[in-house]
């Protein structure tokens, strides 16, 4: 693993898409609080499947860091059964470093369904509870991105931070995954104080801190006070904030090129572009405005990898940009 630019840790999984089609939507007044229904004791038709190996936040942070031009590992864990053999199948074809992938023979595949419901989707999740263990002697890459894992790891976790606090020089990105955000910021406050980017949506913000906050300005100081240099918030259709030395970053959202197929992945895609540009030079800005647009054309596509783009076609997306997609200082 010589040479590794980007190495991304985190549960890897295989998705089943089922696109349903007799389904109802349910939300509260403020639609701040929705339930998917559909009939009970009955067969209800589904519209498609897709399945996709070799997904999950960590996983797809890779495929991306790899198709900007970065040279990517992955240490993660899977079974020694068909869906992990068409998890190695996806790795060798993104051109990933599998040097640090743990196949085992008696523990089964991570394996989700993903419901997915007019452009919306609702995840069924299950981590397998693997025997995590960090790999020793791992040469220091470039920048480590660390996202979901399943329960059971707090030990992992303090390897991991561990390796962070000894090597001050990494790039460290951290994007809580379910279990992470459950565990709370006390049990992880080294990967918290050791991260130089934390990656969350709003709501996952208010989830995280324990927060009824809905400013992002203060959403982005309370995470700040774990100790992070860059806090990163994104807001659905209102953009992404970042909080530095300088104020807050704003980038808009980038315009959809035509209404989203399916949002799996867009958060992914945004905060993996973002880690990978800065690590290879971009500013922030530059970063997060380049972020935005691989999120807008992963959700054109089913699943989370499938419409990731490689840098030229982002920098040609990005040039044909309306004049109204301008990046600010708030």
């Amino acid at each position: 693993m010589s040479n590794i630019d980007f190495i991304a840790i985190g549960d890897t999984v295989t998705d089943a898409f089922i696109t349903l089609q007799d389904a109802r939507v349910h939300c509260d007044l403020d639609d701040e609080n929705c339930r998917i229904s559909m009939r009970w004791g009955d067969k209800i038709p589904y519209q498609d499947l897709a399945i996709t190996p070799g997904v999950g936040n960590s996983a797809n942070a890779a495929v991306s860091a790899a198709r900007l031009g970065l040279s990517t590992a992955l240490i993660t864990d899977i079974g020694n059964d068909q869906f992990g053999k068409e998890i190695i199948d996806v790795f060798k074809k993104e051109s990933l470093d599998s040097t640090h992938v743990r196949v085992h023979n008696d523990i089964p595949t991570n394996y989700h369904f993903v419901l997915s419901y007019e452009a919306e989707r609702t995840i069924l999740i299950k981590h397998q509870e693997y025997p995590y263990v960090f790999p020793t002697n791992l040469e220091p890459p470039k920048t480590l991105y660390f996202s979901s894992v399943g329960e059971g790891t707090e030990t992992y976790h303090e390897a991991i931070a561990d390796y962070g606090e000894a090597h001050p020089d990494i790039l460290f990105a951290f994007q809580p995954g379910t279990f992470q955000m459950k565990l709370g910021t006390e049990r992880l406050a080294r990967i918290y104080a050791r991260a130089n980017m934390v990656f969350a949506n709003k709501e996952e913000y208010q989830r995280i801190l324990c927060s009824k906050s809905t400013e992002v300005e203060a959403l982005l100081n309370e995470m700040r006070a774990l100790g992070p240099d860059i806090p990163i918030l994104t807001d659905g259709r209102d953009g992404a904030y970042a909080l530095t030395e300088d104020g807050i970053e704003h980038v808009p959202m980038f315009p959809d090129p035509a209404p989203p197929k399916e949002r799996t992945g867009a958060g992914d895609a945004f905060s993996s572009t973002t880690a990978a540009l800065v690590t290879q030079g971009y500013s922030l800005k530059d970063a997060m405005e380049r972020g935005t647009v691989n999120s807008a054309y992963v959700v054109q596509k089913i699943g989370a990898q499938e419409g990731l783009l490689s840098k030229e076609k982002i920098e040609e997306y990005l040039a044909n940009a309306p004049a109204e997609y301008q990046a600010e200082k708030l």
